[in-house]
């Protein structure tokens, strides 16, 4: 789906998330992309597990890189766009955390 924020046009600024969330989702249109997100997504939520159990704050390193790097190769090599965190960085962290409880809840596919 194309948006006037991807075409050239003056970024969109957004008063609500509930008004950016249709265009964080317009820009997670590839399936492939919101897959590389939920595994992402996942793992981050595996290793705050692994740095609590642990005891071992270190562990929580590892949570962005996992988080953000599945989510960017997914927009570079599958959606072939930007990030919508280059554009909108808070709410594009909580459309993560809404796409994957929309994922879990079954109203986005993967």
């Amino acid at each position: 789906m194309n948006h006037p924020a991807t075409q050239g046009v003056a970024p969109i600024h957004y008063a609500t998330f509930r008004e950016f969330y249709p265009f964080y989702l317009s820009e997670h249109a590839n399936r492939t992309c919101r897959r590389l997100h939920f595994i992402g997504t996942s793992l981050v939520i595996g290793i705050v597990v692994a740095a609590i159990l642990q005891r071992d704050a270190r562990w929580l390193l590892l949570a962005p890189l996992s988080g953000y790097g599945f989510a960017w190769v997914g927009h570079f090599v599958f959606e072939r766009n930007r990030p919508a965190s280059f554009k909108q960085p808070l709410y594009s962290f909580i459309g993560d955390w809404a796409m994957y409880w929309d994922i879990l809840r079954g109203r986005i596919t993967l």
